[in-house]
């Protein structure tokens, strides 16, 4: 991996377990258990995804098996009695499916799942191609990049941009994903630049500037909130 994985396809992963339209409830149950996902894409055609069957979608069989739900209860939750008396994934899915695209941030992969509630994503084209699934593990695969990796990005990717000619070298270190920066620069209203620029590569935990002007009553500082 160079430099910081950007977009979902750089995380995602390739291997997609789905079911057909058709696909019975037990065999649904059954792939559910053998993969350990809670979820799964519904495909017709050459894999466009047209909806999702979760474990969500498959437990009011199970809760409504022995009750007599009254009236109210009827009105209120018509779409789960309905999927009670489902029996294939194309009665049981949800739709349309929430999916993200290949080219996607992973910022708006994760507000996409924090938004509408879900663990996994079906990445799709823009015809609606199934081409991967990324999921919340995969989204934090970025913190395990090592220290050394992301303070070499910072140095190539930030500092020596914003600092070519410092009053003296910008020292940077990473440990455990927390980036610190340490040295005398020409501008202390770039510090707040300087953090925020570290913090938004992909793997940073945390930020810590140390950075001063030449004169000893200006100095920079910032620090974010642990995360």
């Amino acid at each position: 991996m160079h430099g910081s994985p950007h977009i979902v396809s750089d995380v995602m992963t390739h291997t997609v377990v789905a079911v057909g339209r058709e696909a019975p409830f037990k065999d649904i149950v059954k792939v559910l258990k053998e993969w350990k996902v809670s979820a799964l894409p519904v495909l017709e055609g050459e894999g466009r995804v047209v909806g999702i069957v979760s474990e969500a979608d498959l437990l009011p069989k199970e809760e409504f098996r022995d009750s007599d739900p009254d009236r109210f209860t009827q009105m209120r939750r018509l779409a789960d009695l309905s999927k009670a008396g489902a029996v294939t994934a194309g009665e049981l899915m949800s739709t349309p499916a929430v999916t993200v695209h290949p080219d996607a941030t992973l910022a708006q992969a994760a507000r996409i799942m924090a938004q509408r509630k879900v663990k996994r994503l079906p990445v799709v084209n823009d015809e609606s191609i199934i081409e991967g699934v990324v999921s919340r593990t995969d989204l934090l695969k970025v913190f395990l990049r090592p220290d050394d990796e992301l303070a070499e990005e910072i140095r190539r990717e930030i500092v020596v941009y914003l600092f070519p000619y410092p009053v003296e070298p910008i020292q940077v270190e990473v440990s455990d994903g927390v980036a610190t920066l340490t040295g005398k620069i020409r501008d202390t209203s770039l510090v707040p630049v300087v953090a925020r620029l570290v913090r938004a590569v992909e793997g940073v935990v945390d930020v810590e500037c140390h950075l001063c002007g030449d004169h000893p009553s200006t100095p920079g500082r910032s620090r974010g909130s642990r995360i």
